[in-house]
């Protein structure tokens, strides 16, 4: 399976699967949509910032993933992949001190934990203050390791992983480490926190299939933890049909859709007034399972690649070609 990094797609040759969407028969360009919603998420595996606009470059959504905490024993960059930590790191609030800016160093970020305890990455105590809240020596960092390795568990769900992995944790590389690791070039630089590309984008086409295939559950956006929410008027999985394509966004942006995003026990994660839920992830097992890389994995949203820069903004139409 190729993968195709820069202007190219990963894994996934016809962006067929056990889904329901018929990919890949339009190939005109469209509008699709808005965007509804944008979010940058200052520390990876805490919850986001919701933003009204957004600067976009090659290395994706300015401030997006720019700091990470770091096992201090295993060197692993702490996931909310663990549900032993999850919780605790959805728990959180991070938000930057004051606007990123391009061309310049992230700026600090405060972080506030669920007893009101706050903390900012410049503080001298921070490693500290969140290593005790943690139960586990941490540290804050703004680079992640080369052999970015994250501990990952996968849930006890039948079609969730294709290596058959149930209800046990693995340890898995991410970022530049993956694409080292299966002799591609990297989708993002060496010590980005990004999982494998630099921008994600979901529609509510999607969100909205997924709430009526199970009324019962709460598929909101937040779960997802996505860059961009596209407010479309179509219905089903819409994204899986521009694997591979352009997609503009306002006058400048334009992205280059390369893979489906696969899920992971995070999206089941209680957080904020959104309960625990397994459901998420079996409806997305039962219901879109995608080819990525060989294997079928639940998906919803796609990851995309950055080839024109600028700003995104609330409003700003979405164009497939």
């Amino acid at each position: 399976m190729p993968i195709v990094t820069g202007a190219a797609t990963m894994g996934n040759e016809s962006g067929a699967g056990e889904d329901e969407s018929g990919a890949g028969e339009n190939v005109m360009s469209e509008t699709v949509g808005a965007i509804a919603a944008l979010w940058r998420f200052p520390v990876k595996s805490m919850p986001g910032e919701q933003v009204d606009a957004a600067d976009v470059a090659e290395g994706g959504i300015l401030g997006d993933r720019a700091y990470a905490l770091i096992d201090s024993e295993s060197g692993h960059v702490v996931s909310g992949k663990n549900p032993k930590l999850g919780p605790a790191m959805l728990g959180c609030r991070a938000e930057f001190v004051e606007p990123p800016r391009t061309g310049a160093d992230p700026p600090p970020v405060r972080i506030t934990m669920p007893d009101g305890t706050t903390t900012a990455s410049d503080a001298p105590d921070v490693d500290a203050t969140l290593s005790g809240y943690l139960g586990r020596e941490v540290t804050l960092a703004r680079a992640a390791p080369e052999d970015f390795t994250i501990d990952q568990y996968h849930p006890d769900i039948e079609g969730l992983d294709p290596e058959g992995h149930r209800d046990t944790v693995t340890e898995s590389k991410l970022g530049s480490a993956f694409f080292a690791d299966a002799g591609f070039p990297s989708a993002v630089p060496v010590g980005a926190f990004f999982d494998l590309f630099p921008v994600s984008v979901m529609t509510t086409a999607t969100l909205d299939h997924l709430n009526e295939l199970r009324p019962e559950s709460r598929f909101d956006q937040r779960r997802f933890r996505m860059n961009v929410i596209l407010d479309t008027p179509e219905r089903g999985f819409l994204e899986n049909d521009w694997l591979g394509r352009g997609l503009a966004i306002g006058g400048d942006v334009r992205l280059r859709v390369a893979l489906p995003d696969p899920r992971c026990v995070m999206t089941t994660m209680a957080q904020g007034d959104l309960p625990k839920d397994t459901e998420v992830l079996r409806t997305l097992a039962r219901n879109n399972r995608i080819d990525v890389a060989g294997g079928l994995y639940p998906c919803a949203g796609v990851y995309a690649t950055v080839e024109g820069s600028g700003t995104m903004r609330e409003g700003d139409a979405a164009t497939v070609n």
